[in-house]
């Protein structure tokens, strides 16, 4: 990394020189090249059960690079070379096939292509930088969701509100949340990836920072639910700009983005846990501590605009008409990544079509009809096309909306729970014990997402088999939570319940988009995101408004929902360890 200026200029194929190569000398991926073998052991295979000798390595090698041998002409067209432009357009095509979106418009072939090229890239120095910096979206969603929960006591002593209507204020978080991710979620298809990926961090920033100098809850209110429309747009942003730059052959770490989740509620357990934890007044204390998370906000935010280089979305400049820049940014990140790229302009117009003769930009409605295509019958439908996999949506989203609605019931509240504990005198713990408590359970629970990255590739466990496991201790132990009063015993168990809780969603972030079908994953992980969404902003709402005395009551519905979703998972009928996706 280092300083970049300016961080928004256009990117020229000029900048990057000797980068290109011809195609005929590309070094091609390896599953290309494994499925160009493939085919063409079946084509000999059925030319000798024809009676045909099959052509030697010499005439194989003469047919690819197109030479006019009498023998070559007579095979030609039949299994083409990678690195031909007819084997890359029988590839391109194939992958139209199994997309199965009907006729392909120029956008949709150039843009197999640039995510052919990119396959060929691999992953490199661009790639990892990009996974730390959309990382710090990860984790600043989650610094925020607990960064409100720990300040829920002192804003309650604060301004003078009950224990009850103070949960408000996590409400306030989730409507911004859910805004930001809708806004933002669009306004990344329209004003670009690049623009927004910076803007989210920003404004998340500045709005954290102010929120410390709340005059009242009221503002307090408003400044979190404006902090919330700049955080929510981190998932859906870094995670589809994150995904325009992996090779498909690791689209696994996508899922690893996850890993930072749980880092941003141990860093604001950790600063909660200095400035709130009795060493302050609890009405200066939650100011400082918002104001630090607001500073290491706004930091993250300088990281990304000034010292990297970020490169717009390929696929965005397409969908505009930049078709030059987009393979610019191709030749950029392979000059990062110190290798070498195949793509010009002149090989996206002889297999995508000229964009004079055959326009490839998308007009803003037509980006925005594209985006809400997502949740259109014809793209909910085949989710449901056979039995299996409609039994598997169903309790998907299922497993979502539970669980979105289960996981901060109790864990947006903790710090409330803890600082109703008692020590062994029977009196109510210190502010110091209750954020000290709150810390160690975060350290515990982060060992649990890098636990669940293994244990999904056990056999006879799998993917499944982890999820199911962990999603039932997670209940149980939430039960178990409320059986006594006591610090150390509520300490044990949150910790506990902490550790199960990472797990269970590190694999559900692995599972969802692994068994949807690839033509119909965006719509599904899509659907997922936002029952959860929707779920986590009622969560609140339910929580303030549970009718009796007992304090206990919205983690008893918090384990209740999160063994129903248990219990769904124990249905799932479809595995994906070691299966292909699709």
């Amino acid at each position: 990394m280092g300083v970049t200026w300016p961080p928004f200029q256009k990117e020229s194929v000029d900048d990057y020189q000797g980068v290109l190569v011809p195609l005929s000398q590309a070094t091609r991926h390896p599953q290309v090249l494994a499925e160009y073998a493939r085919k063409q052991s079946s084509e000999d295979l059925r030319l000798s059960q024809d009676g045909t000798t099959p052509l030697s390595p010499e005439e194989k090698k003469a047919k690819d690079v197109g030479l006019d041998t009498e023998r070559g002409m007579k095979t030609a067209g039949r299994i083409a070379s990678p690195n031909t432009m007819e084997g890359l357009r029988v590839e391109i095509l194939e992958g139209s096939k199994n997309d199965g979106h009907g006729v392909d418009t120029p956008y949709d072939i150039k843009s197999r292509l640039i995510n052919a090229a990119i396959q060929d890239i691999g992953m490199g120095r661009y790639n990892w930088e990009l996974f730390i910096l959309c990382g710090f979206g990860w984790f600043a969603d989650n610094l925020w969701l607990q960064g409100v929960a720990l300040t829920l006591p002192s804003l309650q002593t604060t301004f003078g509100i009950s224990e009850t209507n103070v949960r408000y204020t996590t409400c306030a978080l989730f409507i911004g949340l859910c805004l930001g991710a809708f806004v933002w979620g669009i306004g990344s298809d329209i004003i670009g990836r690049r623009l927004a990926f910076n803007a989210t961090l920003f404004l998340a920033g500045v709005f954290g920072i102010a929120a410390g100098a709340a005059p009242n809850w009221i503002g307090a209110c408003a400044l979190f639910a404006s902090l919330g429309v700049g955080v929510g747009g981190n998932l859906p942003v870094d995670g589809a700009l994150y995904l325009e730059f992996l090779p498909e052959a690791s689209g696994k770490l996508l899922t690893l983005l996850s890993v930072w989740w749980p880092v941003g509620q141990l860093v604001a357990s950790l600063i909660g846990w200095g400035f709130l934890g009795g060493n302050y007044a609890p009405e200066d204390g939650w100011r400082y501590f918002v104001y630090t998370i607001g500073t290491l906000t706004f930091v993250m935010f300088l990281a990304r605009f000034l010292l990297f280089h970020l490169f717009e979305s390929p696929k965005f400049l397409l969908s505009r008409g930049r078709q030059a820049e987009a393979v610019a940014v191709v030749h950029g990140m392979a000059a990062k990544n110190r290798t070498t790229t195949w793509l010009t302009e002149e090989i996206l117009n002889e297999i995508g079509g000229d964009p004079i003769a055959k326009n490839t930009t998308l007009s803003t409605s037509e980006i925005v009809k594209r985006k809400f295509s997502s949740f259109s019958t014809e793209r909910i439908g085949p989710l449901f096309h056979t039995k299996k996999l409609g039994w598997t949506t169903a309790l998907l989203w299922f497993c979502w909306l539970t669980i979105g609605m289960g996981y901060p019931l109790f864990n947006a509240f903790l710090p409330q729970y803890l600082a109703n504990g008692t020590s062994a005198s029977g009196e109510t713990v210190s502010s110091y014990e209750t954020y000290r408590n709150y810390a160690i359970t975060s350290v515990v629970g982060v060992p649990g997402s890098i636990l669940a990255c293994y244990t999904v590739d056990i056999p006879y466990i799998g993917r499944k088999g982890t999820m199911a496991v962990s999603t039932m201790l997670s209940g149980i132990f939430l039960f178990l939570f409320t059986l006594s009063s006591s610090s150390t015993y509520q300490l044990a168990f949150s910790s506990v319940e902490a550790f199960f809780q990472n797990i269970m969603y590190g694999v559900l972030y692995a599972y969802t988009p692994e068994v949807f079908p690839a033509p119909n994953r965006g719509t599904g992980t899509g659907i997922c995101s936002f029952l959860n969404r929707i779920a986590g902003l009622c969560a609140p709402i339910i929580a303030a408004n549970i009718p009796g005395a007992n304090p206990n009551a919205p983690v008893f519905v918090s384990g209740g929902l999160i063994l129903a979703a248990f219990l769904a998972m124990c249905g799932l009928p479809i595995e994906t360890r070691g299966r292909e996706r699709l």
